[in-house]
């Protein structure tokens, strides 16, 4: 049987153009969840009063929340109302109460991590998640890697290794808040923590990809549960604060910033996968370092500029080599 093909020049033109735009506006993607999840922790830094968190975790969670509520609800207005009437039931539905649940109590941990650690070791430990999410991925996802992808994945977490035992240091040594410390608490959570991330991510990408509805309704399902879980964890809290008791500038720059990563990593993990993620973070391992150079005059060292080359050369042997 011959297939008749139809598309004249100018088609094809348009057709490549649009997976130009397409690959460009991933590309993009990818870059901004980058300088996010980089700059996540030198943030919450820079709303530290007098050493201390002065807001509610659970107050900005559940803002962050609210906010990717509201943009996947004009996203589905807008781009797949038109499509006719959309599939809504309770079977559909009740899969994300799980990772709402473990994405709560994990939000949660990042700013309580923040009281037991410096901004770059929460940054640098974090990438323990590397190991956590490929083994379950493999696991769970029924995905054999490659020796070749098993070792790109070792490389990153090595270089979060190098980064932590000297990728920065403190210049000055005239502000506590500028010393990279963790305690054994801060690294008992970090465990909690990286476990959680795991567990979360690959469930989440198990179930994106299973049901076959569009991306923004089952954000909406996400972030409903999300709204729930968290609204229930604001209420018990004790601390006595107000909901916007500590709010600044940055606060808002945060719950803007995470509210958009959160949306970002929805369309990663449904059309590529929690691999790809991985390297995001590691990647802003290294938008962590130059912010705290920045912001904190932490001096990059030779060890930070190595942990650059052997994330760079794996990116090479998960990506380059076929």
């Amino acid at each position: 049987m011959f297939v008749v093909n139809n598309m004249g020049p100018e088609d094809a033109m348009r057709s490549a153009s649009g997976e130009i735009l397409r690959t460009a506006l991933w590309g993009l993607m990818l870059v901004v969840s980058v300088v996010i999840y980089g700059s996540h922790a030198p943030l919450i830094s820079l709303c530290r009063v007098g050493g201390q968190i002065p807001f509610s975790s659970s107050s900005v969670v559940l803002l962050i929340e609210l906010s990717k509520l509201m943009i996947s609800v004009v996203m589905l207005v807008i781009w797949d109302c038109k499509s006719g009437r959309l599939p809504v039931s309770w079977r559909l539905f009740m899969p994300y109460a799980l990772p709402a649940i473990l994405y709560g109590a994990n939000n949660n941990l990042v700013v309580h991590m923040q009281h037991y650690m410096d901004p770059s070791s929460f940054q640098v430990l974090s990438n323990l998640k590397i190991v956590s999410t490929a083994l379950m991925y493999s696991i769970f996802l029924h995905q054999t890697l490659s020796i070749r992808k098993w070792l790109a994945l070792s490389l990153l977490t090595v270089a979060g290794v190098f980064y932590s035992y000297g990728g920065i240091q403190d210049l000055e040594k005239q502000s506590a808040d500028t010393h990279l410390y963790i305690s054994l608490q801060g690294l008992l959570l970090m465990v909690i923590y990286c476990l959680i991330s795991g567990l979360s991510a690959v469930y989440t990408e198990m179930t994106l990809k299973t049901q076959k509805i569009p991306l923004n309704l089952q954000n909406i399902f996400l972030y409903s549960f999300g709204i729930i879980v968290n609204s229930l964890v604001h209420l018990t809290e004790s601390d006595g604060r107000r909901f916007l008791d500590g709010f600044s500038i940055w606060v808002l720059v945060i719950i803007v910033s995470q509210a958009l990563n959160g949306l970002i990593m929805s369309a990663v993990m449904k059309h590529s996968s929690n691999l790809t993620r991985l390297f995001i973070i590691s990647f802003s391992m290294l938008v962590n370092g130059f912010l705290s150079y920045l912001l904190f005059q932490l001096q990059l060292t030779l060890l930070f500029f190595f942990a650059v080359f052997l994330i760079g050369l794996a990116v090479y042997l998960f990506y380059g080599i076929k």
